[in-house]
């Protein structure tokens, strides 16, 4: 699935859809003028670019997708809007929409920025998730890295080479999320590279 794809020369309209999950409706969004317009399945609404006051930019990889990122927005009178840059396909697929979702999010912030509301820019995870979960991801490496040396010491072999596989497995994919997700902020005119799709 994928309607999203620039706005002709001298329209002011985008759209963009994705599936998330299998069973649900769609989520379709698009950039009117100076207003996001959205609907998933009965439920719609249109808010006025003004009246958002928070964008947060996130990674959140899943089993199924290991490079997906999540732009969250928060305005008045709306749900919390939710644009995911993959879609479900099947029962065992997951699509990625790279460029269209970073075609979309690209100018919504360039059309947020022109409207001037009072917005936060945040990045990464929420900081009271995010530091405790980074302590326990310590411990966690801390743990596997003494039990490798006890196992070497005692020497067994393949445990210890099962737990430094472990580890480095362990390290790769949790080191890779709280990097990407550290908490801050961002300027809409420089949006941060680890957590924007490669394109």
């Amino acid at each position: 699935m994928n309607d999203s794809r620039p706005a002709p020369a001298g329209g002011d309209t985008l759209d963009y859809t994705y599936r998330p999950s299998l069973l649900g409706a769609p989520w379709e969004f698009s950039l009117h003028g100076q207003s996001l317009a959205w609907r998933s399945g009965r439920k719609s609404g249109r808010v006025a670019l003004q009246d958002i006051y928070r964008v947060r930019l996130s990674f959140r990889p899943i089993t199924m997708q290991t490079q997906r990122f999540l732009t969250e927005i928060w305005a008045e009178g709306a749900p919390k809007l939710e644009i995911c840059s993959s879609s479900w396909k099947s029962m065992v697929e997951q699509e990625r929409l790279d460029r269209p979702y970073t075609n979309f999010v690209m100018e919504l912030h360039r059309r947020l920025a022109q409207a001037g509301g009072p917005l936060r820019w945040e990045q990464g995870s929420e900081p009271l998730l995010y530091w405790p979960g980074l302590a326990v991801f310590v411990v966690v490496a801390l743990t596997l890295a003494a039990l490798t040396v006890r196992e070497l010491q005692v020497q067994a072999w393949r445990g210890a080479a099962f737990v430094v596989l472990f580890l480095l497995l362990f390290l790769w994919q949790a080191g890779n999320y709280f990097r990407r997700n550290r908490p801050g902020k961002y300027r809409p005119d420089a949006l941060p590279a680890d957590l924007m799709p490669r394109v």
